[in-house]
């Protein structure tokens, strides 16, 4: 059966679209948000027959992905094809306002996520669904995949760890599609809001090759600049660390958050020291050597010693495959190659200064903590991931969509 994604059903089926006739309808969107024939959802929508559109929403990066960086704000303005306000969460507000609320009645959610806890289109859904419980409107989530697929791994966020990075205690890599984590924040939440999810038709998350993506059955469209691809997908629930530290993460590279490096790093003996600290946790993918140089961002014009992450070759081992460990394990490796080194980088990340960026993309200092503890083993860090990985696997089984997960 081919894949269809929820926007996809919702055009095709009258039915579907019944109860939104008369209503003032509302779109949170972004580049990503197509159609199977790779018309955008704001243009598809506008096109259907008593479709009264009223007003659209850009997550982090805008409804256009017009912004390369975090902490990059983009304008509301209004868009002259549809003559529609296009209200950004990610600009003076970060939860929509009273005024933006009054727009609609229903909104429609069509963002393509990609299946990590600091993925900031999932606060945002939060932000919206709170606000929508609070005002008496409506949400579709239109789901579509989750191109990291349904493996578990990582940490859960701490009480109090919460920012816009952090919507709620999720594992880094949580396993869900945004329809089901909608069903999720409903039930955590405790909202009281029309909620509907418009499941997805055929998502098989555990075939091959794409494992959670229809490879080559549908087109791979950036969802953020900084996601080019499926790989980068694969890797991001671990690369997405490197943010916190002082080592570029590619950015300003072709294969942004599928590699590593620093101009003062080793690669060839961090390879190993990984090897020889857990080599268990490098299972699934293959590590390479290489030599890049960031056209921006971190060590911009710097020739950097990197490790690139292979996961699109027959080397990749989808339920293997821990990319947040293996990160993990090279940051501990850094740290006993090189004890003082300048690994946590101090700076503003997502509106934030009195919490060092690594804790907040992880959810707690212990990650940290571990990393910097000399006689902390690998071991230690697995005890309180698996404890954290096993309840969450029992904690979203109520939620799930999709048949059985692993």
């Amino acid at each position: 059966m081919p894949i269809a994604f929820g926007l996809d059903r919702l055009l095709a089926d009258e039915n579907l679209r019944r109860p939104l006739s008369g209503r003032r309808v509302a779109l949170l969107a972004h580049p990503a948000s197509v159609d199977a024939g790779l018309t955008h959802a704001i243009d598809a929508l506008a096109a259907l027959p008593g479709m009264r559109l009223t007003a659209a929403f850009g997550p982090q990066h805008g409804l256009r992905g017009d912004k390369q960086d975090n902490m990059v704000e983009s304008p509301d303005f209004f868009d002259p094809r549809h003559g529609i306000p296009v209200f950004s969460l990610y600009g003076e507000v970060r939860r929509p306002s009273e005024a933006m609320l009054d727009t609609f009645d229903v909104l429609l959610v069509d963002l393509q996520d990609l299946g990590c806890r600091v993925y900031t289109f999932i606060t945002t859904l939060r932000y919206l669904l709170e606000a929508a419980a609070r005002h008496g409107k409506a949400v579709w989530v239109l789901d579509r995949p989750n191109p990291a697929g349904r493996p578990v791994e990582g940490l859960r966020l701490r009480p109090g760890w919460e920012s816009f990075v952090g919507a709620g205690p999720l594992p880094m890599r949580h396993g869900l599609t945004l329809g089901e984590l909608a069903r999720w924040f409903v039930a955590e939440l405790r909202l009281d809001l029309d909620c509907r999810v418009i499941p997805m038709q055929g998502w098989r998350p555990d075939a091959a090759p794409g494992y959670g993506w229809p490879l080559y059955e549908r087109a791979w469209l950036n969802p953020s600049p900084n996601a080019p691809n499926v790989f980068m997908a694969r890797c991001y629930a671990g690369t997405v660390m490197f943010e916190g530290t002082t080592l570029s993460e590619g950015r300003g590279t072709t294969r942004p958050l599928e590699l590593f490096g620093a101009p003062d790093i080793d690669a060839r003996a961090l390879i190993a020291a990984m090897r020889t600290l857990a080599p268990e946790w490098l299972a699934g993918c293959r590590l390479r050597d290489c030599w890049f140089e960031p056209t921006f961002h971190k060590h911009a014009g710097a020739l950097c010693a990197g490790v690139h992450i292979h996961v699109e070759d027959g080397g990749y081992r989808h339920h293997e495959f821990r990319p947040w460990r293996l990160v993990a394990l090279a940051c501990k490796a850094i740290r006993r190659l090189c004890p003082d080194y300048p690994l946590w980088r101090d700076f503003a990340y997502e509106y934030e200064r009195d919490r060092p960026a690594i804790d907040l993309i992880n959810g707690s200092e212990l990650l940290r903590a571990w990393v910097d503890d000399p006689a902390a083993t690998p071991g230690d860090l697995e005890l309180l991931a698996r404890q954290d990985e096993a309840e969450w696997l029992e904690a979203r089984r109520p939620y799930l969509l999709y048949g059985a997960a692993r």
